[in-house]
């Protein structure tokens, strides 16, 4: 695994092998985070990384500059891996690991964010109510993005918050927004 850009740009982490996560392979990643850096200025964002597996998304978005990371899990082997690899790069400060189901806390949650990514398992039968949930808890902030990670198979185009997606093979990701005039929108 290796982060892509930003100031860690280059670093590389090994996960453990048993580990249930499926990492946004690094094609797929650099392709994202290309598209981010035209619609984001990330630092001193507010970001909410579901389904955070290796963490990769996370430290991604240190590396560019956000400033506070929210992460939720649930697998402990993967949690004590997102741990020792925050401390390496210096953000466990930042970086807040929820372990816990992603759609309980989703329905639990308060906090608003400018950015949330989502890569949850291909298989994961209720996926469809991920950007629901998004934006019927209000979970964005006013001009904030959200990212669905997802297979070919899913379609958003005619959810009402639909921006744009981005085919990388059996890896496409949709982006959601929330209309609003705030500092971190470029485009």
């Amino acid at each position: 695994m290796r982060i892509v850009g930003g100031k860690f740009g280059g670093r590389r982490f090994s996960p453990p092998a048993r580990m249930p996560a499926r990492p946004t392979t690094e094609v797929a990643k650099e392709g994202l985070f290309n598209i981010l850096n035209n619609i984001i200025d990330f630092e001193g964002l507010k970001t909410l990384d579901i389904f955070g597996g290796t963490g990769s998304i996370s430290y991604e978005l240190a590396s560019r500059g956000a400033a506070d990371l929210t992460l939720i899990e649930r697998d402990p082997t993967t949690i004590d891996f997102i741990k020792k690899t925050a401390k390496e790069l210096g953000i466990d400060d930042i970086l807040h690991i929820i372990r816990g189901d992603v759609f309980k806390f989703m329905k639990q949650s308060t906090d608003r964010y400018n950015f949330i990514f989502a890569g949850p398992p291909y298989a994961l039968i209720n996926i469809d109510e991920l950007p629901l949930l998004v934006f019927e808890k209000n979970m964005l902030l006013p001009g904030g993005t959200f990212v669905l990670e997802h297979t070919p198979r899913n379609d958003y185009q005619k959810h009402p918050r639909f921006q744009k997606m981005k085919n990388y093979g059996t890896t496409v990701f949709t982006f959601f927004t929330l209309p609003g005039e705030t500092p971190q929108t470029t485009e």
